[in-house]
């Protein structure tokens, strides 16, 4: 009896031990480390134009998170003028509040090469997005432009379908603007398997609504029974479905095109039928990507130009039928959000 009281007495003894002596985990390191890496690091947009909804779109989830973590988030605005973005690229290198990170929507394929490696010698870690260019940035984010023009000509030919005349009419962008040229690489890869569909012109729009409207007008005068047109940008392709709705030929010209995901530009269009299809880009995913690797950067400690990091935005070519109420991202919501705070 005595052996077993002296037993319950030391396990009594553990229990009350093992409640009121708990051992506790040591300070987990992550989010000092974290805040020391960004706190105070300064992030910047250069788009083509602040004046579009990707650029409006990009910059608002971009201040929205880079502001969270403690940085500081600022815009230049070349509005379509090359010289201006470079000056302003330029100028942010020269400045006393040097960014440490520059997001570059680069106009063309060489315009800013040498801006971007003097941003890169000078510490700043250096983004393209959307835009690839000759130029080994430490990331792009962005669409696999071959592969969305493969989707676009994909749409289009089952837009056209077997019975039509199998004739395209493409409207480019430019000849010097990576989206455009690889784009309509992607475009014909997939009718080099098709080759009973042609294309009949390919105009460019330089992307202007306007010149889109008056190359797509010609183009219906001299082949009136086109089954599908491709339009490179949503930018300019309300001025090809205008000259398609001015030569009564709605519901007879599939409209394809690629954009931004946005409401007014792509899901209202496709839901009224100016669009019978759109490549649209998850521009909230895109720019989560775009913090995940300034993030990364900067908690890295490898200098700028060491990295080249490709992600390729997740993209498919919606139709009306494949709308839901979450294909599309509204601008004006954005817009009453920011204006709340």
């Amino acid at each position: 009896m005595r052996l077993l009281r002296t037993l319950m007495a030391a396990a009594a003894v553990l229990a009350v031990t093992a409640f009121v002596a708990p051992t506790f985990a040591a300070d987990d390191p992550g989010p000092a480390a974290y805040a020391k890496s960004l706190n105070g690091k300064r992030v910047m947009l250069v788009p083509l134009a602040m004046g579009f909804d990707l650029a409006q779109g990009w910059a608002h989830y971009l201040k929205k998170e880079v502001e969270a973590w403690g940085g500081t988030f600022e815009t230049r605005d070349p509005n379509w003028v090359v010289d201006a973005g470079a000056q302003a690229i330029t100028d942010a290198i020269a400045s006393d509040t040097r960014p440490d990170v520059l997001i570059i929507h680069a106009p063309d394929l060489n315009s800013y090469s040498k801006l971007m490696k003097k941003a890169q010698a000078a510490g700043t870690y250096v983004l393209l997005v959307d835009n690839p260019a000759n130029f080994p940035a430490d990331a792009f984010v962005g669409s696999d432009w071959d592969k969305l023009g493969q989707l676009e000509a994909e749409a289009a030919i089952k837009g056209c379908g077997e019975t039509s005349s199998k004739k395209i009419g493409l409207v480019q962008g430019d000849q010097a603007n990576s989206s455009s040229l690889y784009q309509y690489a992607g475009i014909m890869k997939v009718l080099e398997k098709h080759p009973d569909f042609q294309v009949v012109a390919k105009p460019d729009s330089n992307w202007d609504a306007t010149t889109s409207r008056n190359v797509t007008t010609t183009m219906l005068q001299q082949h009136p029974d086109v089954c599908s047109i491709i339009d490179f940008w949503d930018g300019d392709a309300t001025g090809a479905s205008a000259a398609i709705r001015d030569a009564k030929l709605d519901g007879k010209v599939f409209l394809v095109t690629t954009g931004g995901g946005e409401k007014a530009a792509d899901c209202d269009k496709l839901n009224d039928g100016t669009y019978g299809a759109v490549v649209m880009t998850d521009l909230a995913r895109q720019s989560g990507d775009m913090n995940a690797i300034i993030k990364f950067l900067l908690q890295s400690g490898q200098p700028a130009g060491t990295s080249h990091t490709y992600i390729y935005t997740l993209e498919k070519a919606t139709t009306k039928a494949d709308l839901k109420p979450d294909s599309c991202w509204d601008l004006k919501e954005l817009q009453a959000e920011a204006a709340a705070k």
